[in-house]
């Protein structure tokens, strides 16, 4: 059955007249052309930054419009109204923060030019719904310019979302919430980060700036376009499905990377409160304050179909919303809230001409949880700390909450973008970011920890640090094949750091069944070298060891505060325990699998079988084995995966997404890429999974940048609606 679409005339012959709106769409439709490349990757060209905006929105809508509105959805609080009471939480997390007579408000006080590019995105949207009636919203039969503040900036978890719902949900209800694993610290969840690098000239074969974009998301979770327009933006790059702003990528004069970072910039509040004349305060020095009451309804969607709602009475403080309980005080977040600052610096650093504009853009401070890694065809390369730090007392220990009542905890101002441990074209010609600490950045050319105060940093370091560190170290020169070899080192350093206690353990075991029962898997791993591939079994018998010791050991490491890693590598693991959680993984093995001889890639799988937001996985069905492993061990790529339900072998679901090399020549750049299964979500599309088999060899395409490189490599051009 063939689904038709509406053009923009036919849509305008079925109105009795024309309104504003459809004009803007004709004038719209009008400016942009969308070409489709033989990957059917978009490349957009618009006459002004707005008419760009409107195709890549409609493009993006065309390639998976559920992941564009479920984004929003998300963002503005309305996930009951679609998934059901479970959301609740969620909602309400996301409201005490995000308010639409605020946004609407901001919105009106924006400049001219971000409100021409937020009525693009949602006329873009709004036309796609028009000319494609069979697709129909979850919630947001219509948008608006002023949602595109709700999501303002692209990274995968946004300061909102370190608030524990666990405990919201207990603060609100007054009842205990049961913890999740990954809360018990029995389960780990790959790390939410991401791989940036850049190499100056010094460090290059061909003399120009090379950059590594290596997001680490939720796969699927970003589209891929070139968006070009009459008034200077030539960008491509990842976009977060339904925002207008290339988020990891390049134009033809710079690239920026984000890596989440682990900058102290959300702090916690005890509150000490009691009721005086019947509304709630808290003390505040000497003085006794009101909170702030505001009720929040959350419609949801019954069991039955129907349309429900739950209201709460929330409070706020002068340091922000109240989230929890905790030892008789209530805790109250501060956190950077600035959409429209936000949104502006997105989008005006694609534009970026060199390191001193990109530089320009940031001095709005509204990028508070990412650092970023940036290169240049004037060869400069940096790495750039979170902008918005604020200034607070170092004396005090900001991973935890602080003492609400005492003053001297208040914020003072914010850091200057010079008083942030930055650092520009180094002497060793590198700098990177894997999610640790900004210590090792640049090597001998880091800034130094002792200079800042410890909130600049509560990650520390991780596996994957020392490995990229190694890899850079020195002065040897790359091209981009080097770089790609350098984003593909599957070194698995959290084992380096803890087979050899296991190994230890062993040979001090005296003889008996257990010595005699394990003597061929430490033969394995004893002459491992710790590189994750497809056909290593010692991969296999790491990977399903650690599994059993962070069950066993990862609650108390969360408990003691201590990085997992270290923690499993100390005195304070027994060599029993070691050893039982090796016999345990030899069991685990040779249940799922036959025997504890199993290759790794036999194992560890990329599987897509359809476009939904939450995959399914079947063993039957056919899927690609893929080399690399866990970030959370070291493995530079990542890939998360575990057994889903009714599985033995293990599917990806988080990791390498987007993944890009660039030379900034004097040409203009030269690029690689390639992007988790494929472009289109519809699994009928030639694009669903044309890439699979290059995500698990790491064979790059190349990228399309100019209409020159373009050329023969054409699917289909079209306005949008046609």
């Amino acid at each position: 059955m063939m689904i038709r679409t509406l053009t923009l005339s036919a849509l305008l012959a079925t109105s009795a007249i024309a309104s504003p709106e459809t004009d803007r769409w004709a004038l719209e439709k009008a400016a942009v052309t969308i070409t489709r490349d033989d990957f059917g990757i978009p490349h957009i060209k618009g006459k002004t930054d707005a008419d760009a905006v409107f195709g890549m929105i409609y493009a993006q809508a065309e390639d998976d419009f559920n992941r564009v509105e479920t984004n929003f959805i998300n963002a503005q609080g309305r996930l009951a109204e679609a998934e059901g009471e479970s959301a609740i939480w969620r909602d309400l997390r996301m409201k005490l923060f995000i308010d639409p007579a605020e946004l609407k408000a901001q919105y009106a006080t924006a400049p001219a030019w971000l409100k021409s590019l937020c009525t693009a995105w949602a006329d873009a949207l709004n036309y796609y719904l028009a000319t494609h009636p069979a697709v129909k919203p979850r919630v947001i039969t219509r948008f608006e310019p002023w949602m595109a503040l709700s999501f303002s900036e692209g990274s995968i978890g946004g300061d909102i979302e370190s608030i524990n719902l666990g405990k919201l949900e207990s603060f609100y209800t007054g009842q205990a919430v049961k913890l999740s694993a990954v809360e018990l610290g029995i389960e780990l969840l790959e790390p939410a980060g991401s791989n940036g690098m850049a190499l100056g000239p010094s460090r290059s074969t061909s003399g120009d700036a090379l950059f590594l974009i290596n997001p680490h998301t939720s796969f699927y979770f970003r589209s891929e376009a070139k968006v070009e327009s009459g008034q200077g933006l030539d960008a491509y790059g990842a976009s977060t499905w339904g925002q207008f702003f290339v988020y990891q990528g390049f134009n033809r004069h710079t690239g920026w990377m984000h890596t989440s970072s682990g900058v102290d910039n959300i702090d916690e509040f005890a509150l000490t409160v009691e009721k005086r004349g019947g509304t709630w305060h808290y003390r505040h020095g000497t003085a006794w304050k009101p909170l702030a009451e505001k009720t929040i309804a959350i419609p949801y969607r019954a069991a039955d179909g129907t349309m429900k709602s739950r209201s709460f009475t929330t409070w706020r403080s002068h340091h922000g919303p109240v989230i929890r309980a905790e030892n008789g005080k209530w805790i109250a977040i501060s956190l950077m809230h600035r959409p429209v600052a936000a949104l502006e610096q997105s989008f005006l650093r694609t534009k970026a001409t060199d390191l001193a504009s990109y530089l320009k853009v940031a001095e709005r401070r509204a990028n508070s949880s990412n650092a970023t890694l940036f290169a240049s065809d004037k060869g400069e390369i940096a790495y750039l700390h979170p902008q918005f730090v604020p200034i607070r007392d170092n004396k005090f220990d900001w991973r935890h909450p602080v003492d609400g009542s005492d003053p001297a905890t208040d914020w003072q101002g914010e850091h200057t973008l010079a008083q942030l441990p930055s650092v520009a074209n180094p002497k060793s010609g590198f700098v990177f970011n894997v999610n640790n600490w900004p210590w090792t950045a640049a090597g001998p050319d880091s800034p130094k920890q002792a200079d800042y105060p410890r909130y600049m940093d509560s990650a520390g370091e991780n596996p994957r640090g020392p490995n990229a560190l190694r890899l850079l170290s020195g002065d040897r020169k790359f091209d981009l094949d080097g770089l790609l070899g350098v984003a593909y080192d599957t070194y698995l350093q959290g084992f380096a750091d803890t087979i050899p206690g296991l190994v230890k353990a062993w040979d001090a075991l005296p003889a008996g069944a257990q010595k005699d029962r394990l003597a061929a898997p430490i033969a394995a791993l004893k002459t491992w070298d710790y590189r994750a591939s497809e056909t290593s079994v010692p991969t296999s018998l790491a990977i399903f060891w650690g599994d059993e010791m962070v069950k066993r050991f990862g609650p108390v490491a969360k408990l003691d505060e201590e990085a997992l890693v270290p923690y499993l590598a100390s005195a304070k693991v027994p060599d029993d325990a070691r050893l039982a959680a090796l016999d345990a993984a030899v069991g685990r093995l040779a249940g799922d699998f036959g025997g504890w001889d199993v290759p790794w890639g036999h194992i560890n799988r990329f599987q897509r079988l359809t476009g939904n937001i939450n995959q399914r996985f079947d063993d039957k069905l056919p899927s690609v084995a893929v080399p690399f492993a866990s970030g959370n061990w070291g493995s530079l790529p990542s890939f998360g995966a575990r057994p889903e339900a009714g599985t033995k072998r293990w599917y990806g679901s988080y990791g390498n997404s987007f993944v890009a090399v660039v030379r900034f020549g004097k040409d203009g750049p030269e690029a690689r890429a390639v992007h988790a299964g494929g472009i289109n979500s519809n699994p009928a599309s030639p694009h669903f999974r044309d890439q699979a088999e290059r995500y698990a060899t790491h064979n790059f395409r190349s990228v399309y940048f100019t209409d020159a490189q373009l050329k023969g490599h054409v699917e289909k051009s079209y306005r949008p609606g046609e």
